[in-house]
C-alpha cells in the first residue's frame, strides 16, 4: 500500500497510472464520492495490485482467492475474517502470497533475497524438495512478511441496530468493543443500556465486548459521585454484585473502567477499588481494563490527572487505555487532536511505569472545525476525516501537513465570510500513529469513536498489523 499526497493538477487517473494501480480500487478504498474532485494536499491510499485487493460489488471471497492463487482459509486467516461469507465492498484485503514466474537463470537463493524471505520458506509453501531444481516459466508462491499482531479496542456510542451493522462491517479490525456507557450511582446501582445489538454483533465477529463503567452524572463526569463510591467499600461490593449480574446476563467479556475527574485524595481509594474489582472478576474469567488521562509525569497537576496512578494501575489491571487525544478539544483553540509529539511525551513517561504489553494507545477517528479568529467560549464542530476532506474540496482549500504534530489541517472561508480552521486525521497521520505503536512495542490501540466515516484508516491498519482475535 502506498500513501499518496495529491499535487496541484493531478487527477485520479494520473495517480493510478503513476503507481500502476487500478483506478476503481483507489476510488473504492478511499470512498471517493466524486473521483474528479480532489483537494491539493489530500492523502489517498493506493493499493498495491499484487499484494492488496479492495472488495468490489459482486465479489466473494472464493473468487478473490482464486484470482490470487490462495485458498479461502489462507485469505480469511491472513485478514482476520471470522466469517468468509461476510466481506464488504470497500474492504482492503491483504494477499498472503505473491505469484512469481521463474526466469531462466533464477536460483531459489536469488528469489529469496529479492523478496526478503528464506529458501526454507519457499520450499515449504511451494512443496519443493530440491532447492537446486527450478523450471523457467513455472510459478512460485512468495510468502509476504507477516505483519505484527496487535490488539484493538473501539468505543462506540451507537448501540442500536445501526451500530451493530457498523460492528459487523468493521469487525475484523477489533479485538475488543466498548459500548459507551454504564454509569454507577451512589447506592451501588448501575444505569441501564440497551446494548444487546452491539454485544451480539461483537461475539459474531470474535470481538470481546467490554462493559464501560463511568462516574457520569447529568451529562458530566462527577467527582462527588466517584468519591461517594470510592470511599465506601460496602457500596463497592454492591456495585460489583450489580456489574457481575449485568455482565453474566448480557454476555460481556470484561470491564473497562473510565473514572475521570476523581479527587486527588481518592487516588489510593481508586487503586483499592481496582484491586477489589480484579479479585472479584478474575476468578470468573473477566478482563479488567482502565482508561487513563494523558499524563507526562507522576507529579502532573490537575483534577483530571492526579488520581490516575499509572504505576499502580499498570500493576493491578490487565491493560490500560491511554486517552492520548483531545489536545485540540472543542472548547479550546485550534490544534491537532492528537499531536504526535504530545502523544510521545505521554508514552515516554508511561513506559517507565507500565509494562508496554499492557498499554493501548488512544487514537481519535475524528477532527474539528473551529471558527477563527478563535474566541474564548466558542465551541468547535466535530467532523469526520471524510467530511473534512470534502470541506477542503468544496471551498478550494489546500490541505497542509504539520510535520511536528503529524497532522493535516487547512483553513477556509464559508459563504458568510466566516473563516475556519480544520484539524483532522488522514492516512499519513494514522501511519505515524501506527509507527509509534510499533516503535514503543505497545499492546495496541484504542479508537474513540466509531460512527465517524474514516475509510482510509481501516486500510492503513490492515497494512500495518494483523488484529488479534481472542
Amino acid at each position: 500500500m502506498y500513501i499518496h499526497t495529491v499535487q496541484q493538477g493531478e487527477t485520479i487517473w494520473l495517480i493510478a497510472q503513476r503507481y500502476g494501480a487500478d483506478l476503481n480500487q483507489i476510488i473504492l478504498v478511499n470512498e471517493l464520492d466524486d473521483p474528479n474532485a480532489l483537494a491539493v494536499g489530500q492523502s489517498l491510499v493506493v493499493p498495491e495490485s499484487n499484494r492488496e485487493y479492495v472488495v468490489q460489488p459482486g465479489d466473494n471471497i472464493w473468487t478473490i482467492a482464486q484470482r490470487y492463487g490462495v485458498t479461502v482459509q489462507e485469505l480469511a486467516i491472513y485478514n482476520s475474517i471470522s466469517d468468509p461469507g461476510m466481506i464488504f465492498v470497500g474492504q482492503m484485503l491483504e494477499i498472503p502470497y505473491v505469484i512469481y514466474t521463474v526466469l531462466p537463470g533464477d536460483t531459489l537463493w536469488q528469489i529469496a533475497q529479492n523478496y526478503g524471505t528464506t529458501i526454507e520458506q519457499l520450499l515449504q509453501v511451494n512443496n519443493l524438495t530440491d532447492p537446486s531444481i527450478l523450471y523457467p516459466g513455472s510459478q512460485l508462491r512468495i510468502p509476504l512478511g507477516d505483519r505484527p499482531v496487535t490488539e484493538v479496542n473501539a468505543y462506540t456510542t451507537s448501540i442500536n441496530q445501526e451500530g451493530a451493522g457498523e460492528v459487523t462491517v468493521l469487525g475484523r479490525n477489533f479485538t475488543y468493543l466498548s459500548p459507551f456507557m454504564y454509569s454507577m450511582r451512589e447506592d451501588g446501582s448501575v444505569t441501564e443500556l440497551q446494548d444487546d445489538p452491539v454485544i451480539e454483533a461483537a461475539w459474531a465477529n470474535q470481538i470481546q465486548p467490554l462493559l464501560v463503567l463511568t462516574n457520569f452524572r447529568e451529562s458530566n463526569f462527577d467527582s462527588d459521585l466517584a468519591a461517594a463510591v470510592l470511599r465506601n467499600p460496602d457500596i463497592q461490593e454492591i456495585l460489583l454484585d450489580n456489574l457481575l449480574q449485568i455482565m453474566r446476563v448480557k454476555g460481556y467479556a470484561g470491564l473497562n473502567i473510565d473514572f475521570e475527574y476523581v479527587y486527588p485524595e481518592d487516588r489510593e481509594n481508586y487503586n483499592d477499588f481496582l484491586r477489589r474489582t480484579v479479585a472479584r472478576l478474575h476468578p470468573e474469567g473477566y478482563t479488567v481494563a482502565t482508561a487513563l488521562a494523558p499524563k507526562e509525569s507522576t507529579e502532573q497537576q490537575g483534577l483530571l490527572y492526579e488520581a490516575h496512578d499509572y504505576q499502580a494501575q499498570g500493576e493491578i489491571v490487565d491493560f490500560v487505555i491511554l486517552m492520548t487525544y483531545e489536545w485540540g478539544w472543542a472548547g479550546g483553540e485550534p490544534w491537532a487532536i492528537a499531536p504526535i509529539n504530545k502523544v510521545r511525551d505521554v508514552l515516554d513517561y508511561a513506559v517507565t511505569v507500565i509494562p508496554r504489553d499492557k498499554i493501548l494507545m488512544g487514537v481519535p477517528l475524528y477532527g474539528r472545525d473551529w471558527r477563527i479568529p478563535w474566541e474564548q467560549g466558542t465551541t468547535a464542530r466535530t467532523v469526520s476525516p471524510k467530511e473534512a476532506t470534502q470541506l477542503a474540496i468544496q471551498y478550494g482549500a489546500a490541505i497542509q501537513y504539520d510535520e511536528t504534530y503529524q497532522s493535516p489541517f487547512f483553513r477556509y472561508t464559508d459563504e458568510t465570510g466566516q473563516q475556519h480552521e480544520v484539524w483532522f486525521e488522514d492516512a499519513r497521520s494514522m501511519q505515524a500513529k501506527y509507527d509509534t505503536v510499533k516503535e514503543y512495542g505497545l499492546r495496541g490501540v484504542s479508537y474513540w469513536v466509531l460512527g465517524i466515516p474514516f475509510p482510509q484508516n481501516w486500510a492503513v491498519l490492515q497494512d500495518n498489523f494483523r488484529v488479534r482475535k481472542i
